[in-house]
């Protein structure tokens, strides 16, 4: 089974500066913004060529990516794998004995169904799945 990278995700302490740092090295453009209060962050998509970056910056610094900033700085904080149905993969990885952060699938960004992967079951990489079904 191979899977797309949909995106990678990069903790940031400053989202606007971030925005145009990327703006100005890489030609990324904006294709969304959203503060997910549900995840506590406030996130920027970025198209850098056909490829997706996504900005997170943290609402609060008892957030999850609020404390990844506190213990590793910023940088690269996860990368999200696309799946066709979320719920199937997630019964996969739980029957293989995979540590999971989500059991089920929550909302995301766009309105994506996502779900996390503990970084121990990856070698040190928090993963995210995301798909657009609803399963």
């Amino acid at each position: 089974m191979a899977l797309n990278v949909h995106h990678v995700g990069i903790a940031v302490a400053d989202l606007d500066g971030s925005i145009e740092r990327y703006t100005e090295l890489f030609g990324a453009t904006v294709e969304h913004r959203e503060t997910v209060e549900e995840q506590g962050v406030e996130a920027a998509s970025l198209r850098v060529g056909s490829s997706r970056i996504e900005l997170l910056h943290a609402l609060g610094p008892e957030t999850p990516v609020g404390k990844f900033l506190a213990k590793r700085g910023p940088g690269l904080h996860h990368v999200a794998y696309e799946v066709a149905d979320l719920a199937a993969e997630l019964e996969r990885l739980l029957a293989s004995g995979v540590q999971l952060i989500d059991e089920t699938p929550r909302r995301g960004m766009f309105g994506l169904q996502v779900a996390f992967v503990h970084p121990d079951a990856t070698g040190g990489v928090l993963a995210e799945f995301v798909s657009d079904d609803s399963h």
